[in-house]
């Protein structure tokens, strides 16, 4: 079973109908809070123009120089408060796309995973069993007083197989009701089985099918061509008898239908003797369970595994073939880069404001440039990968950028403000090496700034104004 795509846990979505509904009641709140201060301050202030009208002189003095103050300090918290807006809205909008995001991620990874995913097919390797009496003795309680019993059972044994030559043949299918990849098996193995004891033995010849299948049929055993069939339904205990040092063999085969992995267990037996070729029909396939084949070849259109046990191995893990899948890589990254889009937002917006006059409209147009560049890239990358959409994207966020001068100076000034301020960053935030791009914009914005105010860069600025 494969659990449903979850969303970045306690992060704001406004797709979300309850979420919306909390922040409708929130910012109401907030609003009636605000407007009550609003005129709290308007009765304070006219308190203090009433109570001053007594001196006309103190008062034209003091007015005209709170008002100059004033009118500074009002501009301040016009730009502070659009920028404050800016930052919050910007905030819900770049999580909710982050959360958007990381679910389409989720999904991609649980659709890649259901393709080949599901229980594996496992052939378990033949046992050689016997019995041989053994006592036991145990103390019984009878008519008051301990009795030692001694009593003879039979006893179960198990002898390693002489020689193994398993051949199997795999091709893949995709499943047309659930777009699932299935294998086809074709299996075939000869088992070479002696007595190594020095007396005549009754053995049995235990074969499982393999576990994990849709569909099995034409599942036989033989016995040195003769084909044996089971007395008790499921039951493929074969029963023979050998002399000592005499030699059988087993041949089974069968045609399975099932999961898109294939693995042979030998339950830790030693091997000796033994051969395994797989031959998968399909591209990407690979090895299981971390048993490296003994040799791998292409052959024409598919693969051919091959593992070799001369002499005395115990195999604790199952090996065999499963179906490679493109792995999904760098997840994560831009959930990451739209959580941090608020600061790069004001990080580029501090770095204009020390580079160029910046109007109140200016601000306005240039969050919705920048959050709708990041709008943008979040859709675009899901076709291209994420640093070749931005640097499409950055070059119309910098041609944007050149109309807030008005003057070339000024619209080189914002440029580069640009580049340092959000182009570098959010290209570092896509890319391997964030720390050494992050850094190179730090060090270009210091540098840009140190030539602007110090170098006579402003000066330039003025008389060409």
């Amino acid at each position: 079973m494969f659990s449903t795509p979850q969303g970045i846990p306690n992060l704001p979505d406004l797709t979300h109908p309850n979420e919306l509904i909390q922040f409708g009641t929130q910012g109401l709140t907030i609003f009636l809070i605000l407007t009550l201060l609003i005129g709290a301050l308007g009765i304070v202030f006219a308190g203090i123009s009433l109570a001053l009208r007594r001196d006309v002189n103190d008062t034209r003095l003091w007015t005209q120089q709170w008002l100059t103050r004033y009118d500074f300090m009002l501009q301040i918290l016009q730009h502070g408060g659009l920028i404050l807006v800016l930052l919050v809205v910007g905030f819900f909008f770049s999580s909710t796309l982050a959360n958007r995001y990381h679910h389409w991620e989720q999904a991609k990874v649980v659709e890649v995973a259901r393709t080949v995913g599901g229980d594996r097919m496992e052939q378990s390797a033949p046992q050689m069993r016997y019995e041989i009496p053994q006592t036991f003795t145990y103390q019984n309680y009878i008519d008051g007083r301990f009795v030692t019993v001694e009593e003879i059972r039979q006893v179960d044994r198990f002898m390693t197989l002489a020689g193994s030559q398993v051949q199997v043949t795999l091709n893949q299918e995709s499943d047309r009701a659930t777009n699932r990849t299935i294998y086809r098996v074709d299996f075939s193995a000869d088992y070479q089985v002696v007595n190594r004891l020095n007396e005549t033995e009754d053995f049995f010849f235990e074969v499982r099918p393999p576990s994990g299948y849709s569909l099995l049929q034409n599942f036989r055993v033989e016995r040195d061509g003769t084909r044996l069939e089971p007395i008790n339904p499921g039951d493929y205990g074969f029963p023979f008898r050998l002399e000592p040092g005499e030699t059988s063999t087993f041949r089974v085969a069968y045609l399975a239908q099932g999961s898109p992995r294939w693995v042979y267990n030998a339950n830790g037996q030693l091997l000796s003797n033994f051969r395994l070729n797989a031959i998968a029909y399909f591209p990407k396939a690979d090895f299981a369970s971390g048993i490296a084949p003994t040799e791998t070849q292409a052959e024409g259109r598919g693969t051919r595994f091959t593992w070799t046990f001369d002499d005395n191995v115990s195999v604790q893990n199952p090996f065999g073939v499963f179906t490679a899948t493109n792995p999904v890589r760098n997840t994560g990254i831009l959930p990451r880069l739209l959580l941090l889009g608020p600061a790069v937002f004001l990080w580029w917006l501090l770095l204009l404001y020390l580079s160029v006059p910046i109007r109140l409209q200016d601000v306005a147009i240039a969050g919705g440039v920048f959050f709708a560049s990041l709008l943008a890239l979040t859709y675009l990358s899901r076709l291209l990968p994420a640093s070749i959409a931005w640097v499409g994207v950055s070059l119309v966020l910098l041609f944007l950028a050149w109309g807030l001068g008005f003057s070339r100076q000024q619209s080189w000034a914002a440029i580069i403000a640009t580049l340092a301020g959000a182009v570098i960053p959010v290209f570092g935030l896509l890319i391997p090496y964030s720390g050494l791009t992050l850094s190179f914009a730090g060090l270009l914005s210091a540098v840009w700034l140190a030539v602007r105010h110090w170098y006579g860069w402003t000066g330039i600025r003025r008389r060409v104004a």
